[in-house]
């Protein structure tokens, strides 16, 4: 048996998320003893009721107008429930407009005639449609339970004014549908799930007072109408049906917007959605001087997963840590096996328990057929840390490297200093090349993300100097060497105040004193690691030919051919840089400007043989991002 028992009037899509918002039981060839017991008795009470208000319809006299008023209704609910209205948030189902007339007939017709309407027009819709009959009996069982219980309590409601007509109306909506329905779908939900009753119950609630409030004056209004001549009540046809056609005109158009910011696989929002979410979130937190904390998951060895037991399955597990990162905030997948989730007023200690917590869940749990999954998680906060959109996420998603290169199934928070070790640490300590220069990278990132100006600086610094050395004769193990000094050149930048590298004027003999320190702060940062010659190439960096440079005026042959190189490669990139913050005033050369800039201060300011061998280097081929002539 399949199919699933729904609350009377809403459906909902069958995704695991959805069940507190009206999805019951998903009914298998064997229904669970504990829906079971929820189940049963419902749909006994349910029959009885049908054949109790049957019999009392039965023991009166009746005219042709109320058999004329009952086909009626009848027929109106059964169109109703088959041609449901989308609502946004309720599955593609919707709701039912049956409910308009359930409540009034209930008011017009007494509760033993509209227990057998608001039964059976609901139970035959759903028979032609082949829904299970277990649904079927279910659904219309609460129906006329929900119909007796409201009927009992309005023929306690006596009077013709026009307030008791709305309090009959307000009365009867609240325990027809806020009260037994909300019970006994909440009921077969919790035995199904096992999810707690009361949390059912105001999860559903809260998702559907809105549009049950607005078909509760629809009723009021056929049944004001329906009192001053039952023929007026047609006229609520139009207004019923040009709200439902409008409603779903809406739907679509709000499904397909909703469609382009939504990953197909997990339901979650896409790469696109988390951008704009985030900014939004970003401008109110500043609005308000509130904090927004980012967390980036990253699935541990979806490869292995994939190889071993096949794509279809990893597309199971991603859909696994989707649904738990849906229990931490906001959630979104950004491809691949990477996810984010947004926590508006966190600071960093309360996004770093959320994030610990996610960690956490997934792993405790077992999924079958492949067993434990683990995932690493990166934090960064706002304002703390990243200033604006982009850094948040390169921050982050620095911290997110940390924690899988630290040895994965854990979570770390972004921190300059803890991050800068754990890559000098891995530049140092990792045999791997590839590793290393990940290292290395991850690093220069870091220096170029803090002096915006220069892009990617450093990574540029690092590929013009491996050219000038292979051009000069070096093997590749010296070549990639420089390559790494060159990334490097700037590490010490780390310790300088941000205010300093922004500043958009010319500096101060102090300032540029202060400036002038980060090649010795780099070289203390990289001497004990064991990357010799890296760490005297960085030293010496801004050392001149003629001897007037800094830090120690070596002129000349005393300086280590490894930082000459540098030394060419960083003016020239510097040149021809956009907007290098030294040079604001200037607009960047092109490529044959600054060669015969570095060519006319060859042998004072540069070494002569370095810069004939980048010119020779740049007229055998364009440098890569060089400024076209």
């Amino acid at each position: 048996m399949s199919g699933r028992l729904a609350v009377p009037g809403i459906r909902i899509r069958p995704d695991g998320d959805n069940a507190v918002k009206g999805e019951a039981v998903k009914a298998s060839a064997l229904i669970p003893r504990k829906v079971l017991m929820v189940v049963a008795p419902v749909i006994a009470a349910g029959v009885f009721t049908v054949a109790w208000g049957a019999y009392r319809y039965a023991a009166e006299t009746h005219s042709a107008g109320d058999i004329a008023a009952i086909v009626g209704l009848f027929a109106a609910i059964a169109l109703a429930e088959r041609f449901p209205v989308p609502v946004m948030g309720m599955g593609a189902g919707g709701v039912t407009l049956g409910f308009v007339f359930s409540l009034a007939s209930i008011l017009l017709l007494g509760w033993p005639a509209a227990v057998m309407i608001v039964s059976v027009a609901p139970s035959l819709t759903h028979l032609i449609g082949r829904r299970p009959l277990v649904r079927v009996a279910y659904n219309g069982s609460m129906f006329a339970l929900s119909a007796l219980a409201a009927g009992v309590v309005i023929d306690h409601l006596r009077g013709d004014s026009v307030g008791i007509l709305v309090a009959q109306i307000v009365v009867g909506a609240l325990v027809y549908y806020w009260i037994v329905n909300l019970i006994l779908i909440s009921s077969v939900l919790s035995a199904d799930s096992g999810r707690p009753f009361f949390k059912l119950v105001w999860e559903n609630a809260v998702q559907t007072t809105p549009p049950f409030a607005l078909m509760g004056s629809a009723a009021l209004i056929l049944v004001v109408l329906w009192q001053r001549a039952p023929a007026l009540s047609v006229a609520l046809v139009g207004p019923l049906l040009a709200i439902a056609l409008y409603q779903r005109s809406t739907f679509k158009a709000m499904q397909a917007m909703r469609l382009a910011l939504t990953d197909p696989l997990t339901g979650l929002g896409n790469h696109r959605s988390f951008h704009e979410r985030l900014q939004r979130e970003l401008d109110n937190a500043e609005e308000k001087g509130t904090s927004v904390g980012l967390c980036l998951v990253d699935l541990d060895n979806l490869k292995t997963i994939n190889d071993n037991h096949g794509h279809p399955v990893g597309d199971t597990v991603l859909g696994y840590i989707a649904s738990r990162l849906r229990q931490g905030g906001e959630a979104f997948r950004l491809g691949g096996d990477e996810f984010a989730v947004i926590l508006p007023d966190h600071d960093e200690r309360a996004a770093t328990a959320v994030a610990r917590s996610i960690v956490e869940r997934i792993a405790a749990q077992q999924i079958d057929g492949v067993g434990p999954v683990t995932v690493s998680a990166g934090v960064a906060t706002f304002p703390t840390q990243g200033a604006g959109r982009d850094e948040l996420i390169r921050l982050t998603d620095s911290a997110l490297y940390w924690a899988k290169e630290d040895g994965k199934n854990r979570v770390r928070a972004y921190a300059a200093e803890s991050i800068l070790r754990a890559n000098l640490e891995q530049l140092a300590d990792s045999p791997d090349r590839a590793a290393r220069y990940r290292a290395a990278e991850s690093l220069a990132q870091a220096v170029d993300a803090r002096d915006v100006f220069t892009g990617r600086h450093s990574q540029r610094v690092g590929d013009y100097a491996a050219q000038i050395a292979r051009r000069l004769g070096a093997d590749e193990p010296t070549v990639e060497l420089t390559r790494l000094a060159g990334s490097l050149h700037d590490l010490g930048k780390l310790a300088i105040p941000e205010e300093l590298l922004h500043k958009p004027t010319a500096l101060s003999d102090g300032e540029r004193l202060v400036l002038e320190r980060h090649p010795q702060i780099g070289h203390r940062m990289l001497e004990s690691l064991g990357v010799e010659p890296v760490s005297e190439w960085v030293l010496h960096h801004h050392e001149r030919w003629d001897g007037a440079g800094y830090p120690n005026g070596l002129a000349g042959e005393e300086i280590p051919l490894g930082a000459r190189i540098i030394f060419v490669a960083d003016a020239f990139d510097a040149m021809t840089s956009e907007q290098d913050p030294t040079r604001a005033h200037r607009e960047p050369r092109t490529a044959d400007e600054a060669l015969a800039e570095l060519e006319r201060c060859a042998g004072t300011q540069f070494d002569p043989a370095v810069v004939e061998a980048f010119a020779q280097e740049l007229r055998a081929a364009p440098a890569p991002d060089a400024v076209p002539a």
